[in-house]
């Protein structure tokens, strides 16, 4: 990696948790040249403009964001403990300064940044498929219920997950991300795992 690289990601790395906390409209670039130790002309070197920066700033704190929500997930054959795991992952590892880049670059990018929006519907749309590909392997190892609608089911998960974070950042505490925690438990467990009582009644 060259310098110019170095310096770009570092000024990426620097502004991601400045953009995901204060948004696009309140982080200035007089913040990340705070941040960064850089003049605005050395920020503007690496970037052609403030939106440029953001957008890969979002995508920076979504891959970090996302990477620990799948933590240990490849170790686990079982995909109804996957998904488990996944949610628990969520609720107990969303530890980037600011919460979901994806909830906060959403509610901040709705009236009028496209790129930053579709930025957004991308990993959204990634996340889903993850989930989505869970729930297929289990269906296709028979230990989830074949007559699920998987898309719903993911949109349950995802509005779930992300309900729960804005109630706890509301509220100042994790007591509503515990409780989504416990709820996605049994749902996955009453209404997605496929027992043999499932299995005779789908006969």
């Amino acid at each position: 990696m060259s310098k110019g690289e170095e310096t770009r990601l570092r000024i990426v790395a620097e502004a991601a948790p400045l953009f995901n906390q204060r948004g696009y409209e309140g982080c200035s670039i007089q913040d990340i040249m705070d941040a960064t130790g850089l003049e605005k002309g050395g920020i503007y070197r690496h970037f052609e403009s403030k939106e440029e920066l953001a957008a890969e700033a979002f995508d920076f704190a979504w891959a970090l964001a996302f990477s620990k929500r799948r933590q240990n997930l490849d170790s686990i054959r079982n995909p109804i403990d996957r998904l488990k795991q996944h949610v628990a992952n969520f609720v107990l590892r969303s530890t980037f300064p600011g919460g979901c880049p994806l909830l906060n670059t959403a509610i901040d990018s709705d009236n009028g940044n496209p790129i930053l929006r579709e930025k957004v519907r991308k990993a959204l749309r990634d996340w889903q498929t993850m989930l989505q590909d869970i729930l297929k392997e289990g269906i296709r190892e028979g230990c989830i219920r074949q007559d699920i609608d998987i898309n719903k089911v993911a949109s349950i998960i995802v509005g779930g997950l992300e309900g729960g974070m804005l109630i706890s950042r509301i509220e100042r505490n994790d007591q509503a991300l515990h409780a989504t925690l416990e709820h996605l438990d049994a749902y996955i467990e009453s209404q997605l795992r496929r027992t043999s009582k499932t299995s005779q009644k789908n006969r």
